[in-house]
């Protein structure tokens, strides 16, 4: 257990090629959990082959061995990507462990020159500790974006980023 911020910050982020047994129990789990709680036709996770496609970059949270969450970014164009895959691990929810990952994936995103980050999650009252994860690190509603339609089961959010340049 993640007892302080001492710990938390020893909590280490690493891109992961998704070939461990700890991550596919993970994924799996969180896939289930999303056709437990999502209409079919309404869950957007990807599974571990999904996540393996050259536009994703892979990031697990780590305690010494111990796995602690996971989350992705997905490439959509030369301006924007997409967070993915955000998952703690059930032990360690509520420890700040998907607080530490999206910033990571944000200062990423930043480094690559993105203008926007979008995400989707649920509409779902599961869904509600996520969304206002997302609204405390900036994120607004938005439209659907990329390949999604309107779905009354999904809430799409946007983050416009701050890029800087060196002049």
């Amino acid at each position: 257990m993640i007892a302080d911020q001492r710990e938390l910050s020893r909590l280490e982020i690493r891109e992961d090629n998704l070939t461990g047994k700890q991550i596919a129990d993970l994924l799996r789990e969180h896939l289930e959990n999303m056709y437990e709680i999502t209409p079919p036709e309404s869950v957007h996770a990807l599974d571990l082959e999904a996540l393996r496609s050259p536009e994703i970059t892979f990031w697990t949270a780590w305690k010494g061995d111990e796995l602690l969450g996971c989350g992705a970014l997905k490439q959509l164009d030369f301006s924007s990507g997409e967070i993915k895959s955000m998952r703690t691990v059930k032990a360690h929810h509520r420890q700040g462990v998907a607080s530490k990952l999206l910033a990571h994936i944000i200062q990423v995103a930043e480094q690559r020159g993105y203008d926007y980050l979008y995400l989707e999650t649920g509409s779902m009252p599961e869904f509600a500790p996520a969304r206002a994860l997302y609204t405390r690190y900036g994120f607004k509603d938005c439209g659907p974006f990329a390949d999604y339609t309107d779905d009354p089961n999904s809430v799409f959010m946007m983050k416009q980023l701050c890029r800087f340049t060196l002049s």
